[in-house]
């Protein structure tokens, strides 16, 4: 298999643009919410790529895994967050169910690209 970069990783694309439209989302939040919800929010999608893209660039199958399951954490992080902005009336229950759709996406591509590195690991 040819050398990847991870920015052509399908998951790594998907996850990036989840990270967009969640920065385009805290844009609509009240002034007193940036330094709080706004800010978990976009630090938790951000480490979604972050976390996909340092695990491509380590060495051992068993860092590569680390650092996907760490990406599904906090993927899971921004869920939660998402809930903390329904419960304080910053977006609706429709938003929220848009959202999951597009974090279920990404966790199932996540958890694809997860399988994969573990066969490989088990092949070396």
């Amino acid at each position: 298999m040819a050398y990847q970069s991870f920015e052509e990783l399908e998951v790594w694309k998907k996850s990036r643009d989840f990270k967009n439209e969640i920065a385009q989302l805290v844009r609509t939040f009240p002034t007193n919410e940036r330094l709080r919800l706004s800010d978990q929010l976009i630090r938790s999608s951000r480490s979604i790529n972050a976390q996909i893209a340092e695990g491509h660039g380590r060495n051992t199958w068993p860092d590569k895994i680390r650092f996907c399951v760490i990406a599904r954490g906090s993927l899971s992080e921004t869920l939660n967050h998402l809930i903390d902005a329904l419960d304080e009336k910053l977006i609706s229950e429709e938003q929220l169910k848009y959202y999951r759709i597009k974090i279920t996406e990404v966790e199932k591509l996540l958890n694809g690209y997860i399988n994969y590195l573990e066969k490989r690991a088990k092949e070396k």
